[in-house]
């Protein structure tokens, strides 16, 4: 009898330890920062200008971030990663859904783009293009279509599907390929922002113009970097 007693006390006791290492892995919020800009406001000239740089990251951008983190403070969101909110984001709060989106796609945009930046991919990814588009400049002509013709403001995307093959895309407002909202799920890996104030001050309503820029400052280290993470 003594026996069973302790082996009872010794099983309530693993249980309780459990419980609360579960408990205490629940109440670890997640933390969100503003990252800064990884280069200057005036470096992407040849494609971006300077001003719209400003005003897009330092007041579109810092407002998502801080509405994002307004909308999910209090709730049972401040311990949910952004990947998890994303694949449940239809019962999820409007506000939850453009601000975390806005916050998350201004701050893969930006890591697209660099002063470096240009030329034609390499390696692996440049393979994939060719596999998935037929060539490197059928993928720019698709990508760019897909681009100036979403309807009113959103976004454009290069991403991988399920069966690990490239498609491109485009998203109204704020959405993205990860939420389970969107017409195409992926992982995206290419992102462009066709919201007017990303261009207008230089392009006026001439969206494509706007597009056919990006290649110029196209980060494609870093875009292969987020196609080789993504095949894993």
């Amino acid at each position: 009898m003594k026996n069973v007693l302790t082996l009872l006390l010794i099983s309530f006791i693993t249980l309780s330890v459990s419980g609360q290492k579960t408990e205490a892995l629940k109440k670890l919020k997640v933390e969100y920062a503003f990252a800064p800009l990884p280069y200057a406001y005036d470096a992407l000239q040849k494609s971006i200008d300077k001003e719209t740089m400003e005003i897009h990251y330092d007041r579109h951008h810092r407002a998502y971030f801080n509405n994002f983190v307004k909308s999910i403070s209090g709730t049972e969101m401040e311990y949910i990663t952004m990947e998890k909110l994303f694949a449940e984001m239809s019962k999820y709060p409007a506000a939850v859904r453009n601000n975390g989106g806005g916050y998350f796609n201004h701050t893969m945009f930006w890591n697209m783009m660099s002063p470096d930046g240009g030329g034609i991919p390499e390696g692996e990814l440049a393979a994939a293009i060719t596999r998935s588009f037929g060539s490197f400049d059928e993928f720019k002509k698709e990508f760019e279509k897909a681009g100036a013709t979403r309807f009113g403001s959103g976004w454009v995307w290069l991403s991988l599907n399920d069966q690990g093959k490239l498609f491109i895309s485009s998203t109204p407002n704020q959405d993205n390929p990860l939420m389970d909202v969107a017409e195409q799920r992926g992982k995206p890996i290419l992102a462009v922002d066709v919201w007017e104030h990303a261009y207008y001050l230089r392009y006026q309503n001439k969206r494509a113009s706007y597009l056919s820029a990006f290649w110029e400052v196209a980060n494609w280290k870093e875009i292969a970097r987020r196609y080789n993470e993504a095949l894993n």
